[in-house]
């Protein structure tokens, strides 16, 4: 019976990934997305049932790609090696959309820093900082990873910042962080940041240009709102 259950799983295997083959992610439902993932952490048996428990307690296929490893592995037929390999997807898909991105070129628009920075702040469950550097022509140098905070706050380091911009020899350089929830408008306290900021980088000869806002889709420049 078991040998028989075996082959049963292994043939709806089967017909699972030609499906995808064939049609494409876009096309199958969340959760035969799912469940076609779990088939790579759970080498046999039935990953439908468990494909639907899991959409079932958080909500949607990105609420279970966002939930913590031990929000996971409390369901009911997830181990630690299943929530690691849920747990990574938002970030291995940040990594191949930075590494499909242009990071060098001119930055000379907030498309173009839109561009150069969004893709680090995808899947995002914390806020988090990043420094855009940029030489004299704005051309970019790289970017840095200033500080990842809690789900509220990310605390910005003035000397972390000037370190980072000065390693680099970067000329210029724009600031972004995320909000996890609500909009992407700077804060009161976002806005005094930015001042303070720029006072400490101008007298090095480091231009603070922008200071931009990701959530979710939306990205506000405080230079465009003539925040700055």
């Amino acid at each position: 019976m078991a040998a028989q259950d075996g082959k049963l799983h292994s043939g709806h295997r089967s017909r699972v990934k030609q499906e995808f083959r064939q049609r494409g992610l876009d096309a199958l439902p969340e959760h035969r997305v799912l469940e076609l993932l779990l088939f790579y952490a759970i080498p046999q048996g039935d990953t439908n049932a468990l494909a639907h428990r899991l959409i079932e307690r958080f909500g949607s296929l990105s609420g279970v790609l966002d939930a913590s490893i031990e929000d996971l592995c409390a369901v009911p037929g997830v181990g630690e090696h299943t929530a690691t390999l849920l747990r990574m997807i938002p970030g291995l898909c940040g990594r191949y959309v930075a590494s499909r991105s242009r990071v060098d070129g001119i930055v000379d628009s907030s498309e173009r820093v839109r561009e150069v920075l969004e893709p680090y702040f995808f899947g995002a469950r914390n806020e988090m900082v990043y420094l855009l550097c940029l030489d004299g022509k704005h051309k970019v140098l790289g970017v840095r990873k200033i500080t990842e905070g809690t789900v509220n706050a990310a605390e910005v380091t003035t000397r972390r910042i000037t370190e980072e911009a000065m390693s680099l020899r970067a000329s210029a350089v724009i600031l972004a962080h995320n909000h996890v929830s609500g909009l992407a408008l700077p804060s009161q306290a976002d806005q005094s940041t930015t001042q303070y900021l720029k006072q400490v980088l101008a007298p090095i000869g480091i231009e603070l240009l922008d200071h931009v806002v990701f959530c979710d889709d939306d990205m506000v420049s405080m230079r465009e709102s003539m925040m700055i």
